[in-house]
């Protein structure tokens, strides 16, 4: 299995609305991609004003994210609104080998 991490930075004042947003969007196609088996939305408030977003979800094999990401599964898929809350964002993603007990 793998994990497939994303980070982006809004303000905190837009957090609420870029999860519903982000909820609508990236993670529903995460979701609905086959070969994924699950999507979480995660969110950490800083001290300085801006709300850390990352998107963790989790996948049968590296060849099934191109499903969602395209070719290059290194690159960061953004959607139109992005620009609208975002302040910083990752253009990259982190992909992990899962480690599985057994």
């Amino acid at each position: 299995m793998i994990a497939r991490m994303w980070r982006g930075w809004v303000r905190t004042a837009d957090r609420e609305a870029y999860v519903d947003y982000v909820e609508g969007t990236g993670m529903s196609e995460y979701r609905r991609t086959p070969g994924n088996r699950g999507a979480h939305l995660l969110t950490r408030d800083l001290d300085d004003g801006r709300t850390e977003i990352v998107t963790l979800s989790f996948w049968n094999s590296r060849d099934v994210i191109s499903g969602f990401a395209g070719e290059d599964i290194s690159r960061a898929v953004f959607y139109p609104e992005d620009d609208r809350y975002l302040v910083d964002r990752e253009t990259t993603v982190t992909h992990f080998d899962v480690a599985e007990a057994g």
